[in-house]
């Protein structure tokens, strides 16, 4: 697994992990009852953790010839940065629309929401960014196997 790869599961791993804690966050902001501090605090401590082990993981390369990139990955960047942009612009025409279905043409939302909505949106390109290049490399691999 090169440099990329292991880039790709890190940022898969954390955007889950933070737009798991954003939707604990949010769904406790709206329920009845305080937000519980101590699984705020477990959350935290998870996405710590896994960020830390990654970072360490990260560094550690499999052998010492192992390149750092080469053309292929860079073919499979830029094609993963095409779709996450093409998702984004998406995502902000759906963040700009779904409101007014939800609070209606008269209705309003709270400001506090707006910064929460676009940062839902970031993690999401970034989930997207990251499924886009492991998607391409598991057809890499499957397209060597047929030959």
């Amino acid at each position: 697994m090169n440099r990329t790869q292991k880039g790709a599961w890190f940022t898969f791993g954390v955007a889950i992990l933070l737009l798991t804690f954003g939707l604990i966050i949010f769904t406790q902001m709206f329920a009845a009852g305080a937000t519980s501090i101590k699984l705020v605090r477990i959350w935290l401590l998870v996405i710590l953790f896994f960020m830390g082990i990654s970072a360490v993981l990260l560094r550690i390369k499999q052998s010492r010839a192992e390149v750092d990139f080469d053309e292929r990955d860079n073919s499979i960047k830029k094609n993963a940065v095409l779709v996450s942009f093409v998702s984004l612009w998406i995502l902000l025409f759906a963040a700009s629309i779904i409101p007014s279905f939800v609070a209606g043409d008269a209705g309003s939302i709270p400001v506090c929401l707006l910064p929460i909505i676009n940062l839902g949106v970031f993690l999401i390109v970034m989930l997207v960014y990251s499924a886009a290049i492991l998607v391409q490399y598991g057809w890499g691999i499957k397209e060597k196997s047929h030959e």
